[in-house]
């Protein structure tokens, strides 16, 4: 494969289902790959449309990492827009339901911080 030339549209990575690539990524084997790779992409195309910056994804990023899955997937506005933190809050409820304890929780950490590094570099790229 080419890496110069990108195989998904925004427009694909942006239809990927999130609750099962978080589901099954953070479970780990193979799956975390497309997880870490189009899946945060996706989640940032995703979430760059809906105008949310960066930060505020690093910063759930690390309340998942400080509370953990489940509580976060509880908190009634994970991001301040309320179009993104329903989204948001439905990729915390998949990940939350695997019960993969403080390693699931890690990762998920691990995953938020790589999506807000991709809107960061997408907004930089357009500014």
């Amino acid at each position: 494969m080419d890496s110069r030339h990108p195989t998904c549209t925004d427009a694909e990575l942006a239809e990927l289902d999130f609750p099962v690539l978080l589901r099954h990524g953070l479970a780990a084997g193979e799956s975390r790959t497309a997880l870490y790779g189009d899946g945060a992409v996706g989640a940032a195309v995703v979430l760059d449309r809906l105008g949310t910056r960066p930060r505020s994804v690093a910063f759930l990023a690390e309340t998942v990492r400080a509370v953990g899955l489940a509580a976060a997937a509880e908190l009634p506005a994970p991001l301040p827009r309320a179009d993104a933190a329903a989204e948001v809050r439905e990729w915390l409820a998949a990940a939350a339901s695997i019960a993969g304890g403080v390693d699931a929780d890690d990762a998920a950490a691990r995953w938020l911080k790589a999506v807000a590094t991709i809107i960061e570099l997408r907004q930089l790229a357009r500014a």
